[in-house]
């Protein structure tokens, strides 16, 4: 896979907006053009060359999964039974709902995994039918999350 962003050096104007849309992605770029003294077209020139650069990967809303019924949040260390198998199945296990994280690794792992369930009967299910069922993966470890202490993205500096 190609790096698209590899020639683009953000300035402190680019740096600012981002900033002030990873604070809150739903402000008008008019507003970012009035706390940053500039217009409102160079702000929308500059987040789609960011965007078409690949710098920006689109925005989302933020749910918080225990207010909707999911208490659950665990870890997967997935063991493959050989490397050769990573591809296949990683789009076996972009099917599962439930894993909302999946990150090819070093160390003891192959994959890890994070996975948002109802509660523990869920992830029982999730874990033993879902998962335990994708041809290649031979076994796996699983940590629940007690409490989320920290959530950020990177700070721009």
């Amino acid at each position: 896979m190609e790096n698209r962003t590899q020639n683009f050096e953000p300035d402190n104007l680019d740096l600012q907006i981002l900033g002030i849309l990873m604070e809150d992605a739903t402000i008008p770029y008019t507003e970012i053009a009035k706390k940053l003294i500039v217009s409102g077209g160079t702000i929308h020139v500059r987040m789609k060359k960011m965007h078409d650069l690949g710098v920006i990967k689109g925005s989302h809303l933020i749910i918080d999964p225990q207010k909707i019924g999911y208490d659950i949040c665990a870890f997967l260390g997935i063991f493959l039974e050989k490397g050769s198998q990573y591809k296949d199945a990683v789009e076996n296990l972009r099917n599962i709902k439930e894993i909302v994280e999946l990150h090819y690794c070093t160390g003891l792992y192959s994959m890890f995994a994070k996975i948002i369930c109802r509660d523990t009967n869920h992830l029982r299910h999730v874990l033993n039918e879902d998962i335990q069922g994708v041809k290649g993966i031979q076994r796996t470890e699983t940590f629940i999350s007690l409490e989320e202490s920290i959530k950020r993205q990177i700070t721009l500096d």
